[in-house]
Order: structure tokens, then sequence, then C-alpha cells
């Protein structure tokens, strides 16, 4: 069938043949334009909405055609036209497709286009709706390679580093001519006037936040996410362990308990006292702030990392060092030494499966496998 032009955005047709069959004109100007929204976000802001980065054409063509099904499927159940499906109904969709015959991988991208569907709505419609599928489908044909994770030497760089990342010396320890140099930092560090620089300024600039935040997250393999939704009540210092709820947990499927390094367990004790300390964080549940009083999110916490994997003389220039590379050098030592049970609690992976993909990532693991072959 030829489509007209007003019923395509770039090529990607909006109401098929098969769904005009469900529909009165009415409908299929609704219908139209309820894809057409969909379609124009998907293309412009659909992968990443904060940096306003698309999914390719293939994949919306491919998600559309696919949303198109899901759509007549639930007609077909309710026996009427709806233009709002739920979350229900996306899993009467899953529940269906688990009697098909058909790869788990085609049911996995079904899976994904009821995915877009509803990150559209969250994202473009303001709908406070979010979608954990009763049934998960996965492709197991999908290849993964971690990037470049931190080696052993890089996350003691990197601890090091968080202790010593923008430091200033004590007060009293310093002459009048380095106190207005170090003064003049302190200033352009925190936006303010040299004159308004006081004590209390010099004292925040030892903090323990970043400390905490770093080695919290190589410990724990935290997410950005994590870090983003991270609450004082997650840290149980006596026991010396985070307790992430389900209901806050990144995938909201169970309770975890993510244990800590006695080291990391005193500096988030000093944190914690540090954090009653700040104005901005009185009421506040969160863990970490910004300097603005926001939640760190993936891009503030790449700042953080960058920044102290430049304290750390990481080579950012030429190794693909990201945020990830703290969860993936957790996860990767943590199956080498203890196995994939114990990483996969640590890191909060429901299935040992996803562990497996870091438990030959250790180039040493595989060294040591070469020098006994032979």
């Amino acid at each position: 069938m030829t489509y007209s032009s007003e019923n395509k955005v770039d090529g990607i047709v909006l109401v098929t043949e098969d769904a005009q069959e469900y529909l009165n004109p009415r409908q299929e100007v609704t219908y139209r334009e309820h894809r057409r929204n969909i379609t124009e976000w998907m293309l412009a802001l659909g992968k990443n909405p904060e940096k306003a980065t698309g999914y390719s054409h293939s994949t919306v063509k491919n998600r559309m055609n696919r949303l198109d099904l899901f759509y007549r499927f639930i007609w077909d159940r309710k026996g009427r036209y709806v233009q709002e499906l739920t979350t229900d109904d996306a899993d009467a969709w899953m529940r269906h497709l688990a009697t098909e015959e058909m790869k788990e991988s085609t049911k996995n991208h079904y899976q994904k286009a009821a995915k877009s569907l509803f990150k559209w709505k969250r994202e473009a419609r303001n709908k406070d709706v979010k979608w954990e599928p009763e049934i998960e489908y996965s492709d197991p044909s999908t290849t993964y390679t971690p990037r470049d994770y931190l080696t052993k030497e890089d996350r003691r760089k990197m601890r090091e580093a968080s202790m010593e990342y923008g430091s200033v010396p004590h007060y009293n320890s310093v002459t009048p001519k380095e106190r207005s140099r170090w003064k003049t930092y302190l200033s352009q560090r925190l936006q303010k006037p040299k004159e308004e620089v006081t004590m209390k300024d010099w004292q925040k600039a030892n903090s323990f936040k970043y400390t905490s935040m770093i080695h919290v997250a190589l410990d724990a393999g935290l997410r950005p996410i994590e870090i983003k939704r991270s609450n004082v009540h997650w840290v149980d210092t006596q026991n010396g362990v985070l307790r992430i709820p389900r209901e806050e947990s990144s995938k909201n499927r169970e309770n975890w308990i993510v244990a800590l390094k006695e080291e990391t367990n005193s500096i988030l004790k000093r944190w914690l006292d540090e954090r009653e300390t700040r104005e901005k964080y009185d009421g506040r549940d969160a863990l970490w702030l910004t300097m603005y009083g926001n939640r760190y999110n993936k891009d503030s916490f790449r700042d953080v990392f960058r920044k102290i994997a430049k304290e750390a003389n990481l080579d950012l220039e030429n190794r693909d060092l990201t945020p990830y590379s703290i969860r993936h050098s957790t996860a990767t030592y943590i199956a080498e030494q203890e196995g994939l049970a114990v990483a996969a609690q640590q890191c909060r992976h429901k299935s040992k499966r996803t562990t497996e993909k870091y438990e030959h990532s250790s180039t040493s693991r595989q060294q040591d496998a070469v020098n006994n072959i032979d």
C-alpha cells in the first residue's frame, strides 16, 4: 500500500493498513497524531533526552512497527479502540508473547518497544509511570564487552586521590601571604568573592563528601543512578553495610545488603557527622548533594569521577574510563576472588548470568592461565 506524506514521519508510517481496519475516521486522526508525537520524540530525544540524542531511524521504524502490533493486540483484547495503554496492558502482551513460537530475542525487541512507549510518557508527557515487566525477555545472542575497567592499582590510586582532591592546608599552618593565595583559590572554587571566604569555607574544602562517595562507589560498584538515589537511611555504620530497599534500588526488584570496607565505613561516619553541619542538607535524605543542592546525576557524577581520576593521574585520553569502570572493576575482582554468587550479591545482579559478563575480564587471570598451560 502507498501511504500519503501526511501519514509518515521521515518515511515511518503512522497509521498502518492493518490499524485502519480498527479505526473510524475520527479515531484514525487521533491515533495518527499520537503516533506522530511518539515518532518525532524517539527520533529527536528518545535515546537520551538530557542530551537531546535520538534513536537511529531504523530503530525508530522497527519500534513503531512493533508498537502498532501492541496497540492492535490490546484493541482485539478489549474489543474497542484505546489510545492510552497501561503497564497492565504491557504485561498482558508479554504473557501473550510467552505463548508464541518465536525467539526470545524477538520477544526482547517487542519488550523494548513497549518500554520506549512508557519512557515517552514519562519524559515527554510528565506521566508518573514506570514499567517493571512481570516477564523479562533478553537477547541471548547479544555480545557484551565491558568498557575499560579500573585495575587494582587504579582503584588504590582513586581512593588515595579522593582523600587528596581539593584539600587545603590548615588555616593556622600557613603564612599570611600563603593564606591570601589559598583564599584566592577557594574564592574561585566556591564561586564567591575572596573577602567573603571564611574559616568555615576553609574547613569545607577538606570535606569528606568526595572521599566517601568514591570509597562507597568502589566498594559497592554503585551505578550512577544509585549515586543519585543514595539516601542516609541506606547507611548502617554499626554493621558496615548499605541497606538498599527494594523500592529505591535501580531495578526495583529486591532489598539489598552491600558490604563496605572498614576504612569506607569510618569515612562514611565522618561524612555523616560533617553532613549534619551543612545547612543545605537540612530536611533532605540525599546522602550527597552537589554545590547547587541537587542530587548527583550521571553527568555531575561523571565530572566527579573525571576530577578524581585526573588527580590519580589515570590516562583518560587513551583509555575508555567512565564511572561504570568502577562498577566493572568491582564485579570483576569480587567474581575472581570470591565467585559469581558473592559478586552478584555485592553488585546487585539478580541473575549470575549478568555477573558472568565480568568474570573473564581480568587480564591478570588470563595471564595466569596462559602461564599454566605449558
